[in-house]
């Protein structure tokens, strides 16, 4: 049995609707779901919920608890932090759980900079931003998580190391260098000492976009050996990648040394005992 926690569906940019998730999620073996489509922003983005959608969205989420009376189910969004525009705080008094994510670094001629779109806009913000230097824009990537943890905690911290994403097309920098593993490391210290629950994020494996998780196998091992918990999901964008590439990457944390996943129990977050076959419920 799984537990998933990171779901997009039609409400953003996600493909299906809500109730074909708890359909895939019954023949998966998904016990406990937890909804987090991307939260409203005020300001133009094409794959966020719209700011009319929110009210609906709790809304069809409640009323399917009735008819998949198998499935645990959860209200979260992730929720974008820009710092005094939104952030998970807006959202939680709403919610079940939330997500909280650095998707927008700064700004370029009146534009946000999406560090996950096309690595051509990666390159243009990174150039008129940062004037190419990339340890300057990571820095500020992970200032900003480090704000958003600090300010407004979420509860769990979305795909950590994201901006890493290009490098498997076009290297950029590397994991290895001193000053990337030193902001990382303030970050995690960071992350622990506000409680924070680290998502391990199976996405970019099966959309090919890393050559690892989010985060890597040795930020992983550092958040090991902070105690910091996690919790496994797919970052689905479709009912079928509901548990796409778990097996191997439960497999790889059990390898780290990870005993427990974060889940939502009777709407408490609990550490939980895992192996390659699922969570022990």
């Amino acid at each position: 049995m799984w537990s998933n926690y990171h779901t997009h569906s039609d409400y953003c940019d996600g493909k299906g609707k809500l109730e074909d998730y708890l359909h895939s999620a019954r023949d998966a073996g998904v016990t406990r779901l937890g909804f987090s489509s991307h939260a409203p922003v005020p300001f133009p983005c094409k794959w966020c919920m719209k700011q009319g959608a929110f009210p609906n969205y709790l809304g069809e989420i409640e009323s399917l608890k009735s008819a998949f009376p198998e499935v645990e189910i959860y209200k979260g969004l992730e929720i974008d932090f820009v710092p005094d525009v939104i952030s998970p705080g807006d959202f939680a008094p709403r919610l079940d759980f939330t997500i909280g994510s650095v998707h927008f670094v700064d700004s370029f001629e009146g534009k946000r900079w999406e560090i996950d779109n096309t690595l051509e806009v990666f390159r243009e913000g990174l150039e008129k931003i940062f004037r190419s230097d990339i340890r300057v824009a990571i820095t500020r990537y992970l200032e900003l998580t480090r704000e958003m943890v600090i300010k407004t905690p979420p509860d769990i911290v979305g795909h950590l190391d994201k901006i890493k994403m290009h490098n498997t097309s076009v290297p950029l920098f590397e994991e290895s260098e001193a000053w990337y593993r030193e902001e990382m490391d303030k970050t995690l210290r960071t992350i622990r000492d506000a409680g924070i629950i680290v998502e391990v994020n199976t996405r970019g494996l099966y959309k090919k976009k890393s050559l690892t998780l989010y985060p890597s196998p040795w930020v992983l091992e550092r958040i090991r050996d902070l105690e910091i918990p996690i919790t496994l999901s797919s970052d689905a964008h479709h009912p079928d990648e509901l548990t796409r590439e778990f097996k191997p990457a439960a497999g790889l944390l059990n390898d780290i040394g990870f005993k427990n996943l974060s889940i939502l129990k009777g709407g408490i977050w609990k550490q939980m005992p895992f192996n390659t076959y699922g969570i022990d419920h």
